[in-house]
């Protein structure tokens, strides 16, 4: 056939020209603006942080993205099956963009007049999850064409997989297949069944759409399409596809709830302003120092308690609880209040409470320190004191209202004497006592005048009850909430290594405990001697009866223990430490061995 020039010919030329270069430019615009898919080499997802009880039970997941990395080679392979089979059949066949599977799924299109299939592989839709903004045009088409065949080339197609089924969002929260199993039926992909993993398999085309919970019914028939599938690919039998379509589906998430609640806000409060966003998004592994067993027994003897003390006063009443390894500062046991999910205010860390008479230990160590003995006699009678402004003046009584003439520090301590307290504080001095209740781990303000040997002064739960350890050791620590963290890859980045200060001498020890005892075998604490072995500590009750104390110890574990109103009410007549707090302490303390 010859071929004749003329205008037409030239014209038609020069459009074909046109149109072919203008093709070109397009393309080569829209490659430029390509990621580097080297970048995958570093692919760390957006992965939930784990605390960590000591005895390694999971207390706490904290997530901006719920998520839990699971590596390719360790996702069960029916699971693996379940997504090719309703996602991308020739998955392993093709080389990251399937043109059989696209014009397949051009020519169902066509025939139904939309859109009811559609032609991406998995290799194309983990590129637009990690590369591209879900926006629709023929730019992006071409990039994700381009990108999809270089992470062919460059990773296998298990590994290809791999980082699909972590990146996918599943709904309900619920990013990577891991979280998405715990979400949906509250276990691990390990132990998915067909039809579990049949169901997540399905929630990718839509998860809203497609959720169980949402709608159900097209949960089980999307269910149903990708059981098919299965059972047309030859990756389950007609057996196991019945069996499968006749599970029930989830009826509602399983969304983890914190496991001592109070204490891992506490936890995170603490943490926080280091790692920042870091601290949801990395995949951190924190080892607490809270023991489970010892945490669940505080949380039951607090409801108890409070339940016992609501037959007698009127609700509501609230408790804290706190307990530390004397030897290092570990929380061994937090309780905040008696419902975390109502309020969050933690009244172990955050209450600013007058501790009463459960001050008075520091008075009397504070005495022994300086050279006064346990069998030194006070005199226990009315006396008349300068008050805290001019002019004024204070006269304490007794809570029984009788005076016993001179006394032993341990009669004055046992029974919880006011009278002879603050005589004693009076010859000791209060910048001596407060110096010492300062070396001992106490951060709260302290008035310097002598109602503070009466504990008029506010303190937190925990500070106090961590200072009573220098009664039972001689030496301060800090409290410590975690022993160490980890990045995801088991890298250590943090450690902690208590240091305990020296505070009390041998001797003082020796003679604090003898005191301490003396108020469990004969004093206001008589109730503790059913625990059958030797206990030490203190009650502690306001004028009022606002507040209710017992703090106290034994060989392992500094416990205390406070009650009261949060309006600062009085929790109810004759409501003292002795009453309120005491037999929770004890309650607790009977599982402490």
């Amino acid at each position: 056939m010859e071929f004749r020039s003329g205008p037409l010919n030239y014209a038609l030329a020069a459009i074909l020209f046109v149109l072919v270069g203008a093709l070109g430019g397009f393309v080569y615009w829209a490659l430029q603006e390509i990621p580097e898919i080297k970048t995958l080499e570093s692919y760390k997802p957006i992965e939930s942080t784990f605390v960590y009880s000591a005895d390694g039970k999971v207390l706490a997941e904290l997530f901006l993205e719920r998520r839990s990395f699971v590596p390719h080679y360790q996702i069960p392979e029916r699971l693996k099956q379940a997504f090719i089979a309703v996602e991308d059949q020739r998955f392993y066949s093709h080389s990251g963009v399937d043109l059989i599977g696209i014009m397949r799924a051009a020519y169902r299109n066509l025939m139904a007049g939309g859109v009811v299939q559609g032609g991406s592989t998995i290799t194309q839709q983990l590129t637009k999850i990690l590369f591209l903004r879900p926006e629709k045009s023929l730019a992006r088409k071409i990039k994700e064409l381009v990108i999809s065949l270089q992470i062919e080339k460059k990773y296998t197609k298990e590994e290809i997989l791999g980082m699909y089924l972590n990146q996918s969002y599943f709904g309900t929260r619920a990013y990577g297949i891991e979280a998405a199993a715990q979400t949906y039926f509250g276990k691990s992909v390990y132990d998915l069944s067909v039809a579990e993993s049949a169901m997540l398999a399905g929630l990718q085309k839509a998860p809203t759409m497609y959720s169980p919970f949402r709608n159900p019914q097209k949960a089980k028939a999307r269910r149903q399409v990708v059981l098919a599938r299965m059972l047309a690919c030859g990756f389950i039998s007609k057996d196991e596809s019945g069996k499968a379509n006749s599970e029930p589906l989830p009826l509602k998430p399983f969304h983890r709830k914190y496991a001592a609640p109070y204490f891992v806000e506490f936890l995170r409060q603490q943490i926080e302003p280091r790692y920042g966003d870091k601290l949801y998004t990395s995949g951190m592994r924190i080892y607490s120092t809270i023991d489970s067993s010892l945490q669940e027994s505080a949380e039951a003897a607090i409801s108890r308690g409070i339940e016992i003390i609501h037959k007698r006063v009127k609700a509501p009443i609230q408790a804290a609880l706190i307990a530390i390894d004397p030897k290092n500062g570990n929380i061994k046991a937090m309780v905040g209040g008696t419902d975390f999910w109502e309020t969050q205010f933690n009244r172990a860390t955050q209450a600013l409470r007058q501790p009463g008479s459960a001050f008075k230990p520091f008075v009397y160590a504070a005495a022994l320190e300086d050279g006064a003995a346990v069998d030194e006699e006070i005199l226990d009678e009315p006396v008349l004191l300068p008050g805290s402004k001019p002019n004024t003046f204070w006269s304490p009584k007794n809570y029984d209202g009788t005076y016993r003439g001179y006394v032993s520090m341990r009669t004055a301590l046992a029974l919880s004497l006011n009278v002879a307290t603050v005589r004693l504080a009076d010859s000791v001095g209060i910048g001596k006592i407060i110096d010492l209740a300062k070396k001992s781990g106490i951060k709260s303000t302290l008035q310097p005048y002598l109602p503070i040997a009466l504990g008029a002064s506010d303190i937190t739960p925990l500070e106090i009850t961590a200072a009573y350890a220098v009664f039972s050791t001689g030496k301060r620590v800090d409290p410590v909430s975690y022993e160490k963290i980890m990045t995801r890859n088991g890298i250590t980045i943090e450690e902690i290594f208590p240091s305990p200060e020296e505070v009390l001498s041998e001797e003082t020890v020796k003679d604090m405990r003898y005191l301490l005892k003396s108020v469990v075998d004969s004093g206001t604490a008589t109730k503790a001697k059913e625990l059958k072995r030797p206990v030490y500590g203190k009650t502690g009750t306001t004028n009022d009866f606002s507040d209710a104390w017992f703090i106290g110890f034994d060989e392992r574990l500094v416990v205390g223990v406070w009650v009261g109103r949060d309006d600062h009410t009085p929790i109810g007549r004759k409501e003292a430490g002795a009453r309120a707090a005491l037999p929770i302490w004890i309650d607790f303390m009977k599982n402490v061995h």
